[in-house]
C-alpha cells in the first residue's frame, strides 16, 4: 500500500472514530437523563407510599375513634345490654313528635292564624 492510501485509510478511520466517540457521548448523555428520570420516579413513589401510609394510619385512627364513640353513644342512650328497651326509645321519639305537633297547634292558636 502506498502512503497516500494509508493516509486516506487513516483519515477514514479517524472520521469513524470521531463519529463513534460522538455517538458514545450522546449515548452517555441519554443514559444520564434516564438515570435522573428513574431516580425522580423512585423518589416520587417513595413520597406517595409515605403519604398512603399516613392516610391509612389516619383512617385506622378514625375508625377506632368512631367505634369508641359508637360504644359510648350506646351506653349513653342505654341501648346496650341492660339498658332501655327498643320500644322505650321508639315511644320517646313518637312522644317528641307528638309534643312538637301539640306545640305547633298551641303556637298557631296563640298567634291567631285564621
Amino acid at each position: 500500500m502506498s502512503s497516500s492510501s494509508r493516509n486516506a485509510s487513516r483519515t477514514t478511520e479517524d472520521t469513524y472514530e470521531g463519529q463513534n466517540d460522538q455517538r458514545l457521548d450522546d449515548l452517555h448523555s441519554k443514559i444520564r437523563t434516564l438515570r435522573g428520570i428513574t431516580t425522580d420516579i423512585h423518589d416520587d413513589v417513595e413520597r406517595q407510599n409515605l403519604m398512603l401510609d399516613d392516610t391509612g394510619n389516619s383512617f385506622s385512627s378514625f375508625a377506632g375513634s368512631l367505634a369508641q364513640s359508637s360504644r359510648r353513644a350506646t351506653q349513653a342512650f342505654g341501648l346496650g345490654e341492660g339498658g332501655l328497651r327498643t320500644w322505650r326509645v321508639v315511644m320517646l321519639v313518637v312522644g317528641a313528635f307528638f309534643a312538637f305537633w301539640i306545640g305547633s297547634k298551641v303556637y298557631s292558636w296563640w298567634v291567631g292564624s285564621p
